[in-house]
């Protein structure tokens, strides 16, 4: 919906969008590095879901572990980053699965290249791990790879099409079950085109669309930065709404109403959010459950709020 139509709209058209909105919400997917107390308790308010555990480079596969076995505990379920380039062998990073299997009852991750610039071992991208049968002997049978609807600062968008569909044909070989989680962007127009292509080249693959949780502007920016994501402050005010202060909170309401508009029709297959938390994890729900639970009132520039309870 347009600036335009959100301003104009009738009442039974606004009624439709909000429950459009909280209905795409509801599905949300979440991503940390970390678990504080208040995450633990707003993990176990969730009542379920899914939450991704990243990969910090240079940091112990331990935490990892913790944190995953962590979110289980608490009645969700751990999707950890495997990071292929962080290890030093094939028996390490099997071992690390196997861990992952034993005290978190991973059942799905989701496998990455990794930023390391040259790898530790034997592993250099995403699509070794996936041939080599170690997912499928612990018992991982369900993964995501990584999708760049606003294109990789290293990468050029012919090589990640033939990537992203290498990946793709080979865990049909080797009996893995595939979604695809993308990087967030700052607009909705690259990440509705890149479905489109998406679709058309006939990839039919369940997609998490990301999005950055809410946070302050000074933050998004340093995790934009860390990301390799193409933004700047000038990009956020124009193309996402979200630049008020350095210091304001930001959410991804005007990204996520046309995204949730687009596809309630069921047009683009099995869409659902991921929100990465870089506000923190207890804030991230806490505004999620809100959305989901159609606490929102539209507004004219085509976003919306959430409303107090």
């Amino acid at each position: 919906m347009s600036t335009l139509d959100a301003m104009t709209a009738r009442p039974d058209d606004a009624g439709n969008a909000a429950r459009d909105v909280a209905g795409f919400v509801g599905a949300t997917s979440f991503e940390t590095t970390r678990l504080l107390a208040p995450d633990l308790v707003a993990v176990k308010d969730l009542g379920g879901g899914s939450v991704y555990v990243s990969a910090i480079p240079g940091h112990p596969a331990d935490e990892q572990i913790a944190v995953a076995a962590a979110l289980r505990a608490h009645g969700v379920e751990p999707i950890p980053h495997i990071a292929v380039r962080e290890f030093a062998s094939a028996q390490a990073l099997g071992a690390h699965l196997a861990r992952l299997v034993e005290q978190a009852s991973v059942g799905r991750a989701l496998v990455i290249a990794g930023d390391r610039a040259e790898p530790a071992g034997p592993f250099r991208a995403a699509i070794e791990l996936i041939e080599s049968g170690l997912l499928q002997d612990c018992g991982i049978l369900d993964i995501g790879i990584a999708g760049y609807p606003d294109g990789h600062p290293r990468i050029a968008p012919l090589d990640l099409d033939r990537a992203l569909a290498a990946k793709i044909e080979a865990a049909s070989q080797t009996g893995l079950r595939i979604h695809i989680v993308t990087q967030f962007t700052f607009a909705a127009e690259p990440i509705l085109g890149w479905l489109t292509r998406l679709r058309d080249l006939g990839i039919d693959h369940p997609v998490r669309i990301g999005f950055a949780g809410p946070t302050t502007l000074a933050g998004l920016l340093r995790f934009a930065r860390i990301c390799g994501v193409k933004t700047s402050a000038l990009a956020l005010a124009r193309n996402a709404g979200l630049a008020k202060t350095m210091f304001s909170l930001t959410t991804p309401d005007r990204l996520i109403r046309p995204l949730a508009e687009a596809c309630a029709n069921g047009r683009f297959g099995d869409v659902t959010p991921h929100l990465y938390s870089f506000g923190g994890l207890a804030a991230t729900i806490r505004w999620a459950t809100a959305v989901a639970a159609g606490r929102i009132e539209l507004d004219r520039s085509g976003g919306f709020s959430v409303t107090p309870p």
